[in-house]
């Protein structure tokens, strides 16, 4: 293509409604000319964005060699790729591996943030993650799996904080997760979970950490769990549109 030097676009695709897209990322998708996207993850709707032309590779059946291998055939050929990711690609994106061999190889990227599956399961409750005098902290983990967690980011360390709680790729284990929780939060404290949030089979399920595993049984991958009293906060306020607090805009009555 004339000596145009290709470059490798990490798109995040949001949470699964296709209008939840950034417009930078549509206008990458319909554009494409070759796209690898995690096909156990993203929403399919998400791909009818791609022309018809476009090459397509569903990385879920793909290692790490064969998905830089992709990169270096488009790069001969003067192509740009984009690596279609789920939700928001610094957040278990797994983005930093491949960046790092597109770095040895020479090969140029950029990245599209999206929404994550998070704010999306906020949205989806109609809850404000952080709330006045109960919870100014959102942590966003997970439990430990096949992918092992630093002993000092367990969930019983996190839980000290009282911080509301979004656990990605934890629903395997919401049992394990809730009862461990209880013992810092409480077995009332509001627990709730969504299942692919903004998707069209979205299912969301409000409860307790007591509750929550049975409401939610049957429910076993692509689920957001959120923890914290900021889900079912008291009548606390926040201070910036109170009447008498004074700030950059506005000077109060007091």
């Amino acid at each position: 293509k004339g000596g145009y030097k290709m470059k490798v676009w990490f798109v995040g695709a949001g949470p699964g409604d296709p209008e939840l897209l950034t417009l930078k990322a549509k206008a990458l998708l319909e554009k494409a000319e070759c796209c690898i996207y995690a096909g156990s993850l993203v929403n399919p709707v998400i791909l009818d964005c791609l022309p018809e032309s476009c090459e397509k590779y569903d990385s879920a059946g793909m290692d790490l060699p064969e998905i830089i291998a992709v990169m270096e055939k488009c790069r001969d050929r003067g192509v740009d790729v984009i690596r279609l990711h789920t939700g928001e690609p610094a957040i278990y994106g797994a983005i930093g591996e491949q960046m790092r061999e597109l770095d040895r190889i020479g090969i140029e990227y950029a990245v599209v943030p999206g929404i994550s599956s998070f704010q999306a399961a906020a949205a989806s409750l109609q809850v404000e993650l952080t709330s006045p005098e109960v919870s100014q902290t959102v942590i966003l983990t997970r439990c430990a799996g096949r992918t092992p967690v630093p002993e000092t980011q367990q969930l019983d360390k996190l839980a000290e904080a009282q911080a509301t709680l979004c656990l990605f790729l934890s629903v395997g284990k919401l049992a394990e997760v809730c009862a461990d929780l209880a013992q810092h939060y409480g077995e009332d404290c509001p627990a709730a979970l969504v299942y692919h949030a903004s998707w069209a089979d979205e299912k969301k399920i409000c409860g307790t950490l007591a509750t929550l595993p049975e409401l939610a049984s049957g429910i076993e991958r692509t689920a957001m769990i959120i923890v914290g009293r900021a889900l079912n906060p008291p009548g606390c306020s926040s201070k910036l549109y109170a009447s008498e607090f004074t700030h950059g805009y506005r000077k109060g009555t007091k």
